[in-house]
């Protein structure tokens, strides 16, 4: 009976799960982004610049407690963890930055790389006397926290992920989805006079169409444990993420289906809860018997 019990409940839950109205939360999320009163990402109690690696970098902090590091995606800024700040900063010391040449943290030279943004991530936490973090990375963000976790180890206590890729190819990424971008990108490529705007989209579609370049012997080294998210319609493919996960010394993995690559913002609270309790217990290491429990 109990067996039953857990079952249906499961199956209510999958239910709840695939009934999902994502146009409503896309409007709900829209309705607080356009909310005057909303001030993550141009909070001047909680903002500040910090001058780090030849530019200044805008981050926000919140809440008290164990540090904990959320970086963002191509494009975005703080704004895009509006679900995720005031949870974690309930338990939390939430750091949330804008990444080199995005959002406030303007830098108007050519070069922008992965491996650029995650020592500007290790140097914000240097400035800031925080010696290691938690860290969730979202998309670019979660391409930033691999390389964090391999370039400056001892900064990364545990690791989250979703959306990332390692390679910027269709073994990671459908076709239908470069189709999108890199026309745009040989258009403003072959543009011979562009304005500052355009020169900033240039190097962030840049870096989107022509990087990263993870191996599998360099995902080796990451010893932090990791959650590895992705949604199972993301714009990553499954196998993907699941190469990822496969290849890290210590990791979990979760598929959250119905969702494509917005999983902080479809699954806000189930996201939220599930990482949490992630960064709470210990890693758990699987022998024969305990693959059965």
């Amino acid at each position: 009976m109990r067996r039953c019990t857990v079952l249906l409940a499961l199956i209510l839950l999958c239910t709840l799960i695939q009934a999902q109205d994502v146009k409503k939360i896309e409007a709900d999320l829209m309705k607080q982004l356009e909310d005057p009163t909303q001030v993550y990402g141009n909070n001047k109690e909680a903002g500040k610049y910090y001058d780090i690696r030849g530019f200044r970098m805008y981050a926000e902090t919140y809440g008290n407690g164990e540090p904990l590091l959320i970086i963002h995606g191509n494009g975005g800024s703080i704004n895009n963890f509006i679900y995720q700040i005031p949870y974690f900063s309930q338990h939390y010391k939430v750091i949330v930055a804008d990444s080199r040449a995005q959002g406030k943290s303007i830098d108007l030279r050519d070069s922008l790389t992965y491996e650029m943004m995650a020592d500007d991530y290790a140097a914000l936490l240097t400035e800031m006397k925080i010696d290691s973090a938690y860290v969730i990375g979202w998309s670019d963000g979660g391409i930033d926290g691999l390389l964090l976790a391999m370039r400056h180890p001892e900064k990364v206590k545990k690791l989250a992920i979703t959306g990332a890729n390692l390679v910027p190819d269709e073994s990671a990424v459908p076709k239908e989805i470069w189709d999108q971008f890199r026309p745009v990108k040989e258009q403003l490529q072959a543009k011979p006079n562009k304005t500052i705007q355009e020169k900033a989209q240039l190097k962030l579609l840049t870096l989107l169409c022509d990087q990263p370049h993870i191996t599998d012997a360099q995902l080796k080294t990451i010893n932090c444990p990791t959650l590895v998210i992705g949604g199972d319609h993301d714009v990553i493919k499954v196998e993907h993420t699941f190469h990822i996960y496969s290849q890290l010394p210590k990791a979990y993995l979760w598929i959250l289906p119905n969702s494509g690559h917005s999983t902080p913002l479809v699954y806000k609270d189930m996201f939220n809860q599930r990482v949490d309790l992630f960064f709470n217990t210990p890693y758990r290491t699987f022998d024969t018997q305990s693959r059965f429990f």
